[in-house]
C-alpha cells in the first residue's frame, strides 16, 4: 500500500546519489504494508535456513535469503512505486533490469561486519563515475540503535577497489577513511533507501532480542552482468498476470512450478565476524 502522499525532487535525488552514493524517500509504504513485508521475509527465512544453500551466512547470526519474487506479496507495489521506478528510469536508463529479490536478517548476537562493498566495481564507475546497479532496501522494523544499523560511508561509490581483498573488502589500515564518514541509518516500516553497491559499508553490533530484516531489491543497467549472481524464477500464471511495465524489466525464468532457491551470491569475507574500528 503506497502512502497518501509521496513528494521528492528526482532531479536533487539523482544527484545526491552521485555524490553520496545513497539516497532515500520516507513513507514511501505505509507502516501495515511493511509489517506485511516482515511477515514474508520472517516466514522465508524460517524455510530457508533448514536447506543446504537456503540461506548465506554474512557473519555470526546474519544470514542473506533471495526469495521468489511471488512469494513476497508486496513486489509488485515495490517495482512499480513511482520513486523506484524514477530513480531506475533517471540513473540506469530505460531499459534496467530487476535482477534480484531478497533480504538480509540480522538477529540479537550479530557482530560488526568488515567495511565491504557487494561486487567489484566495473571500470564504467570507478573511471566514468557512472552508476551501473542499485540496492533498494526497505526495513521490516523501526530501528533503533541496538538493532545493528547499517553504516555506511558516502561518497565511496568511486574509489577504485582494485587492490582490495576480492576487490570487495579493503584492507583494515584503510578503514579510517570509512570510519571519519560513516553515517548510521535509523529507517522507519515503510521508508525505502537507495544505494549503489558499490558504496562501502557494514552491518553493526546487534543487541536486541528483535530481529531486523531488510529487503533488498537489485536493479542493473543493461550490461551490468549481476543477473548471473541469481537465477529468480517465477511461474507462468504469476508472470502472466504482471503489468507489461514489470514485465520488461525483470529478469527471471518463467517455469511451470517454482523450486527452492539455492544462493549463487556467497560473500565469502562476511562469513566472519570483525572487530570495530
Amino acid at each position: 500500500m503506497t502512502a497518501s502522499t509521496i513528494d521528492y525532487n528526482i532531479s536533487a535525488q539523482v544527484k545526491q546519489l552521485a555524490d553520496d552514493g545513497i539516497i532515500g524517500l520516507k513513507g514511501a509504504f505505509t507502516p501495515q504494508w511493511a509489517d506485511a513485508m516482515r511477515e514474508d521475509m520472517m516466514t522465508a527465512f524460517w524455510s530457508a535456513i533448514q536447506r543446504p544453500g537456503g540461506a548465506v551466512g554474512r557473519g555470526p547470526r546474519r544470514w542473506y535469503v533471495e526469495i521468489h519474487p511471488e512469494n513476497f506479496g508486496g513486489f509488485v507495489d515495490l517495482v512499480t512505486h513511482p520513486w523506484v521506478v524514477d530513480v531506475c528510469n533517471n540513473v540506469l536508463g530505460p531499459d534496467y533490469q530487476i535482477v534480484e529479490i531478497g533480504f538480509d536478517v540480522p538477529f540479537q548476537g550479530a557482530k560488526y561486519q568488515p567495511w565491504h562493498r557487494d561486487f567489484p566495481s566495473p571500470v564504467d564507475t570507478y573511471r566514468d563515475r557512472k552508476i551501473t546497479s542499485l540496492a533498494f532496501n526497505l526495513t521490516g522494523v523501526d530501528v533503533t540503535e541496538d538493532m545493528g544499523p547499517f553504516e555506511v560511508a558516502p561518497g565511496t561509490q568511486y574509489d577504485d577497489g582494485r587492490d582490495w581483498k576480492h576487490e570487495m573488502f579493503p584492507n583494515k589500515c584503510l578503514w579510517g577513511r570509512f570510519q571519519e564518514r560513516a553515517t548510521r541509518k535509523y529507517p522507519r516500516r515503510g521508508d525505502i533507501s537507495c544505494r549503489s553497491a558499490l558504496t562501502v559499508h557494514r552491518g553493526t553490533e546487534h543487541l536486541s532480542p528483535i530481529a531486523r530484516p531488510v529487503m533488498v531489491l537489485g536493479v542493473d543497467a543493461p550490461g551490468a552482468g549481476h543477473a548471473a549472481l541469481h537465477d529468480m524464477m517465477v511461474t507462468q500464471e504469476w508472470h502472466a498476470a504482471l503489468p507489461q511495465s514489470v514485465k520488461k524489466h525483470l529478469i527471471c525464468r518463467v517455469v511451470d512450478e517454482l523450486v527452492p532457491v539455492t544462493q549463487k551470491h556467497d560473500i565469502e569475507g562476511l562469513v566472519m565476524g570483525a572487530d570495530p574500528v
